[in-house]
């Protein structure tokens, strides 16, 4: 798994880029080596927003790719929701592939049902 980071309005430190990487770390059991994880955090700037730290996650898999959003008052709550939420996704997306049924094709270009 190749993890990029980037920062929105904040600078990231290396407590926040190593916590993120320990915690992302979980989805590397259950990804192939050569997905690419995009995260960006950043801090919204709208006083009137009391959930302003925010971590939002892109993983590019084979198929689709894969989106969550967190935003809470922390931003290590924000990485441990966002972790959850992209563990969920993440095995569904792999149930839906394990379980999708496949379609061949007949010798004339048309599905042939299974």
């Amino acid at each position: 798994m190749r993890l990029q980071m980037k920062g929105k309005n904040l600078e990231i430190s290396d407590s926040i880029r190593s916590y993120a990487e320990q915690k992302l770390g979980k989805l590397d059991r259950q990804l192939p080596d050569l997905v690419q994880v995009e995260l960006e955090l950043s801090t919204e700037k709208n006083p009137s927003i009391r959930d302003n730290q925010v971590a939002e996650a892109t993983v590019f898999t084979k198929g689709h790719s894969l989106r969550a959003r967190k935003a809470t008052s922390d931003m290590r709550a924000s990485i441990d929701g966002l972790t959850e939420k992209l563990m969920r996704e993440v095995k569904a997306y792999q149930d839906k592939r394990r379980h999708e049924p496949r379609r061949r094709v007949g010798r004339s270009g048309r599905d042939l049902q299974a």
